[in-house]
């Protein structure tokens, strides 16, 4: 066997097997304990009238498990858009889980602060209802994704793929706003401007920091 040419993918650590196990495993749970966190997304955003899986009870378990879904999913993907595979490191994917974990804490400092001086809340509040079923339907669409591009040794499939469904993932974010406010010009444009300021630039300098952060380590 030592003559034979194996493919090499970031698939190949130890590490990643286990982690997707764990994230699956963090999904399931979550489902357990709070039905329809993931598995009513997609009719809670396509249904008529503003109804999301928080009808169903919420606990704190759930939410818990949802949320390290959410973070640990996305890590690896950066892992392995940037991550060389024949340097796959266990302490990069930690250090992207922290880098996620730092965006959403100062997105959630901007968001109480904006409610706080401009009503956020009750100006954006149906939208940003459906922000965690969208964020959860695009973390499930891409488990399955990263499942088969972990075993595909190119970086700019990978690539190509994780940035199509993050750009799905604003589009339907913005759709889905977009029906609440269609009746208002100036709400519409302060919906925009809160997309380019606490999502789009958030979401380009988690790729920016977890890119050189992973040259580093």
């Amino acid at each position: 066997m030592d003559g034979v040419m194996h493919i090499v993918s970031m698939m190949s650590a130890p590490w990643c097997g286990w982690t997707m196990l764990v994230l699956l495993l963090f999904a399931v749970l979550a489902e357990v304990t709070q039905p329809g966190v993931i598995t009513q997304t997609l009719s809670s955003l396509t249904a008529r009238t503003d109804r999301t899986y928080k009808d169903s009870p919420t606990t704190f378990m759930g939410q818990l498990c949802i949320s390290l879904f959410r973070i640990g999913t996305p890590a690896v993907a950066l892992c392995l858009c940037f991550l060389p595979a024949q340097h796959a490191s266990f302490v990069a994917f930690w250090a992207v889980c922290g880098v996620i974990l730092a965006v959403l804490l100062v997105k959630m400092l901007c968001n109480v602060l904006l409610d706080y001086t401009f009503s956020f809340t009750r100006r954006f509040g149906d939208p940003y209802e459906h922000y965690g079923n969208i964020a959860t339907l695009s973390t499930a669409v891409l488990y399955p994704a990263l499942l088969v591009l972990l075993r595909i040794p190119d970086q700019q499939i990978a690539q190509w793929t994780v940035g199509i469904i993050a750009l799905l993932f604003l589009c339907l974010w913005l759709y889905r706003a977009a029906r609440t406010f269609v009746v208002s010009l100036s709400a519409i444009l302060y919906l925009l401007l809160y997309i380019l300021t606490l999502e789009v630039l958030p979401m380009v300098a988690c790729i920016y920091c977890s890119a050189k952060l992973i040259m580093i380590l």
